[in-house]
């Protein structure tokens, strides 16, 4: 690979993180926003359904415009709507005759910037050309976790020293790395995910294949699979623990994030050696009995303990679809990557809101919400067999519908 391929790849790696500061900086204000503008707590959550529900807007949209402006254009665009997010929210709070209202359309901003990063990095990162698609995959959604704790620990390190009454200084500066990141998209070369001359399937035409919505069913449940347990861990650090919400915040989730991007990070490094399909097997069964020792051992450190363990399990999941998806639906494009993304992000909504739903149905008891939720994990396992004998289906067969023999024995291996 050469060093502008490099090149490409780190402003790939550093979208990832991008996205980590959109989604997770804003939360840590939510007290101060409450203090300072005297915002109630109903309207702040609304906070977070805006910022996602934004992003699932446009993984809807984005499928197509995307392709007619280009991918250099798109992303670009994407790190500046991340980077003027953050510094509107600086200056909208005053501007605005409501401060929630100046809040909100920064958010509304910077959630544009999201849901293009997250449908646009992979399938660049796709096109460049890797040896190992599968490993750089891996290795660019590492990013996100890296990016998520990084933002924590970093912007909790600031409010210690400088005090929590200087975050319009923090965020002008977390304002920086997407600016910076965008001068990186300028200069690096962007590849098509496609032939010269060839155009990508459209959605109706990816809607008519097996093997999409098998894929689809395998990230809405990598999102929910990821996210029933992580939305919850910081209630299992709370208990577990007897800490305050700020030590279980950063024992809970942030110990997730970190054991969910090793897991990524180590296939990233040594996924040349590993077969795709079994480690995403072996981390389903893991996922599974991570599901289970949290909502049954009646221990709240042990299910603290679990919270990790699923972290690590559910590492593959979505950067492993994506390679999969991409690996078997030939001329997928932009679209596939949307509605992929589109798809995980319905999950990461709808797996907490199985367990949270269950819970409160069951007398607010949160390991029976757990539990629930392991239908996800289970099945995406579905998924993958289904993926296997779909793809035999179609690599044992030539065009006219007979059977090839050496593709019978390949589809063996």
């Amino acid at each position: 690979m050469t060093h502008n391929y490099q090149r490409t790849m780190y402003a790939c790696f550093t979208g990832y993180i991008v996205q980590a500061i959109v989604n997770n900086f804003v939360p840590l204000l939510f007290v101060t926003f409450q203090g300072s503008y005297q915002i109630p707590l109903s309207r702040i959550t609304l906070l977070i359904t805006v910022n996602f529900m934004i992003q699932l807007l446009v993984d809807l949209l984005s499928a197509g415009f995307i392709d007619r402006i280009g991918y250099r254009a798109s992303i670009i665009l994407a790190q500046c709507c991340a980077a003027l997010g953050l510094f509107l929210l600086t200056v909208l709070p005053e501007l605005f005759p409501s401060a929630f209202a100046g809040i909100l359309t920064a958010v509304a901003v910077y959630a544009v910037g999201g849901g293009l990063i997250e449908v646009l990095v992979s399938p660049i990162l796709e096109a460049c050309p890797t040896d190992n698609k599968e490993k750089a995959m891996s290795l660019l959604h590492s990013f996100y976790c890296w990016g998520h704790v990084g933002v924590v620990l970093l912007s909790t390190g600031f409010f210690a020293v400088w005090g929590i009454g200087n975050w319009k200084l923090l965020a002008g500066i977390w304002a920086l790395v997407p600016l910076a990141n965008l001068l990186l998209f300028l200069k690096a070369p962007i590849f098509s995910l496609h032939e010269e001359g060839e155009k990508g399937l459209t959605v109706k035409e990816l809607c008519t294949k097996r093997m999409f919505w098998i894929m689809m069913l395998m990230m809405l449940c990598a999102g929910a699979s990821e996210q029933a347990v992580s939305q919850w861990a910081s209630t299992f650090a709370e208990k577990g623990l007897n800490v305050s919400k700020t030590v279980g915040d950063l024992a809970g989730p942030m110990a997730f994030a970190l054991l969910m991007g090793l897991s990524r990070l180590l296939y990233g490094k040594y996924g040349d050696r590993l077969n795709l399909d079994r480690f995403i097997v072996y981390s389903g069964i893991l996922c599974i009995a991570s599901y289970l020792w949290i909502a049954l051992l009646p221990v709240p450190l042990l299910g603290l303990v679990g919270c990790g363990v699923c972290g690590f399990s559910v590492g593959i999941f979505w950067p492993g679809t994506f390679s999969k998806a991409s690996a078997s639906i030939k001329g997928g494009g932009t679209a596939l990557f949307a509605l992929l993304a589109l798809a995980g992000d319905l999950g990461c909504s709808g797996g907490p809101t199985l367990a949270g739903f269950v819970s409160s149905s069951m007398g607010n008891n949160l390991h029976m919400g757990i539990l629930a939720a392991v239908v996800f994990p289970a099945l995406l396992l579905a998924g993958v067999a289904l993926a296997r004998r779909a793809s035999a289906r179609e690599c044992c067969y030539v065009a006219d519908g007979s059977p090839r023999i050496a593709d019978q024995k390949e589809t063996g291996k």
